[in-house]
């Protein structure tokens, strides 16, 4: 069978593969595909028979090392975050000690390194035990994501971010990194845009941080990002972070507090008096995706609740629009609200 062939295999590439994927190239690579092919069957066949420990994850784990050549790294911190989802009973037998192994490749010289290692963590997220453990290298994650200018790394970086509690030690750190995430959310990546919006929603939920979004330097065509032409998970993703900002603005610790913004502040370009975003969510309600259009409704109604219950001196100018139904087209209206934050 597959499991005693590869067992069989196995200790003989521990001793002689790694050479030999150093030394003969192809010859390396194809033992660690066959050996990565014959893992896969092997795990399909251990979750088929109920409550068997194959003992794939621990002998992954037992492999994996900094001495390895990139090709045997990138497949085998592959096929630990494969296991970890298919094999979580071995999954959840892990160690501390078998995250740091993991984590550790996130120093790695080569970015795809590092996107299998933020992967891998990923997947042991899904192990409630582990959650906080995983904490512990938010803060190298973060530096990675805005260190070096890699779709792929943003992605994986900030998909492992949205998918854990966001520790209050960390919010220094962000305040710091604001500028580069705000690029990653303008970037024109469709995927690295959606994940770095879903982590400005969270952010935009934590007190402490809300100013210095609002405040974050953003470029004069910001309001692009609302057109029909994008992707709906992106725009609705995009209308609930706007949302948040509007409740958050509308908070009683919010506006009991002065607040300044620079002027090409994402507070001015949303909110500011010369903001066009009044147009965007009036376009956005003949979205064909209901999603969208539900979304902008709430962000509409939003701005009309802070309106109603804002009473500080500052001001924000935001149109509305007559009621709009499901499938007609709205009339843009003329009407100005006030709308104080």
């Amino acid at each position: 069978s597959f499991d005693c062939l590869y067992c069989s295999l196995w200790p003989v590439y521990l001793r002689e593969g790694w050479q030999v994927g150093v030394s003969s190239g192809v010859a390396g690579e194809l033992m660690v595909c066959y050996l990565v092919i014959s893992l896969g069957v092997s795990i399909e066949h251990s979750e088929s028979v109920a409550g068997k420990d194959s003992g794939e994850l621990r002998r992954l784990l037992a492999t994996l090392n900094p001495g390895l050549d990139d090709y045997s790294k990138s497949m085998i911190l592959h096929s630990i975050a494969r296991s970890v989802y298919l094999l979580e009973t071995e999954a959840y037998a892990c160690t501390y000690e078998d995250l740091k192994l993991v984590a550790s490749f996130l120093e790695d010289k080569d970015d795809g390194i590092k996107v299998l290692a933020i992967n891998a963590l990923k997947a042991f997220t899904g192990i409630w035990k582990f959650k906080i453990k995983i904490q512990e290298w938010l803060p190298k994650v973060l530096d990675l994501i805005t260190s070096t200018w890699n779709s792929e790394l943003h992605v994986a970086g900030l998909r492992l971010l949205n998918g854990l509690p966001l520790p209050d030690y960390t919010h220094m750190q962000l305040k710091r990194l604001m500028p580069s995430l705000m690029e990653i959310l303008q970037s024109g990546d469709s995927l690295a845009q959606v994940q770095a919006v879903k982590f400005f929603s969270i952010m935009a939920q934590k007190e402490n941080l809300l100013h210095d979004i609002l405040n974050c330097q953003v470029n004069p065509n910001f309001l692009n990002l609302f057109q029909n032409l994008q992707l709906e998970n992106f725009l609705s993703e995009l209308l609930f972070f706007v949302e948040k900002l509007s409740e958050g603005c509308l908070s009683p610790q919010y506006r009991a507090m002065h607040w300044e913004y620079n002027e090409l502040s994402l507070h001015e370009i949303l909110f500011g008096n010369n903001s066009h975003l009044a147009d965007c969510l009036i376009c956005l309600l003949m979205n064909r995706e209901e999603e969208v259009q539900k979304q902008a409704c709430n962000v509409i109604l939003s701005l009309q609740l802070c309106m109603s219950e804002s009473s500080t001196p500052r001001h924000c100018r935001v149109s509305t629009c007559r009621q709009h139904t499901q499938r007609q087209k709205p009339h843009p209206s003329s009407t100005q609200l006030n709308v104080a934050f």
